[in-house]
């Protein structure tokens, strides 16, 4: 892998991994165009998601290290028989609610491998119709009454909506952030706190999925090369930081929008040339 593919690899993924707009649908039409599919394009996926989980911890490190302390006393309550659901302040419900949105992902652990499939194989319709799915849901979203409640106000169903719409976004072409910022908006939350929500609900998911192929690291950089690696994560966090300067600009200013009509637009193009991909093939082999 070169250098030039991997600053544009992590440009991708730093910005698209906060925009609304599927950061996993757009890096697997990159490796597509650019014949990077396959073991390591899923390995150079990782290390970028690395780079936005440290964008997203920079962004937010205040929030987070209040969240840590709160979490510590709550453990501390837990074990000294203290803890009362009923009695949790914004904070703590926060924690709990994040909790509750990461335990539908153990039921769709099971077909891991399937969404892996469509990640690395050679065929871009089923990223077409994940992005006019997205569109759908931005669109949606835009269009529901707002709400009024903070991430700490948060209900179990609310959790659990967040959760399930984060799952469907296992699909190369949904975007993450714009299910469960809609998922969040649906639910009755103030759009701010619909963003902060979906942002730091991604840390620990990126996280675990980091550790769960840590053993991959050698091979990649025997596959990748540790230069492109390196400058993919740099890239990938600091246009993750600046992804999230424009999400928070643009969401204040009620254009959430505008991804809806980018999406449905790329949703279409991808899906056309899908098409016309498989076509020519099909008429190969005949």
């Amino acid at each position: 892998m070169t250098i030039l593919e991997a600053i544009l690899q992590g440009l991708i993924q730093g910005f698209t991994e906060f925009l609304p707009v599927s950061s996993s649908g757009h890096l697997s039409l990159f490796q597509h165009f650019f014949g990077l599919d396959g073991e390591g394009a899923m390995q150079m996926t990782l290390v970028l998601h690395l780079g936005t989980l440290v964008a997203v911890v920079a962004a937010f490190y205040k929030k987070f290290i209040v969240l840590i302390k709160e979490a510590l006393l709550m453990v501390k309550d837990i074990f000294t028989g203290k803890f009362k659901w009923k009695e949790m302040n914004g904070d703590r419900r926060f924690i709990m609610m994040l909790i509750v949105s990461i335990l539908p992902l153990f039921a769709f652990y099971i077909f891991n491998d399937f969404f892996e499939m469509l990640a690395s194989d050679d065929d871009i319709i089923v990223e077409g119709c994940a992005f006019l799915y997205t569109a759908a849901i931005l669109f949606l979203s835009d269009r529901c009454v707002k709400g009024n409640k903070t991430e700490g106000e948060a209900t179990v169903p609310n959790a659990l909506t967040i959760g399930i719409f984060q799952c469907i976004a296992l699909v190369p072409g949904i975007s993450r952030s714009g299910s469960t910022i809609s998922a969040g908006i649906f639910s009755g939350l103030r759009r701010e706190s619909a963003v902060e929500y979906s942002f730091i609900l991604g840390s620990p998911i990126i996280l675990a999925g980091a550790l769960l192929e840590m053993g991959d690291v050698g091979t990649a950089v025997d596959t990748i090369g540790l230069v492109p690696m390196l400058v993919g994560f740099v890239t990938a966090a600091v246009a993750g930081i600046a992804a999230i300067k424009l999400i928070k600009w643009l969401v204040a200013k009620d254009r959430f929008k505008i991804f809806a009509y980018y999406t449905f637009a790329l949703g279409i193009a991808v899906l056309a040339i899908g098409v016309c991909e498989y076509v020519y093939d099909w008429r190969l082999i005949i």
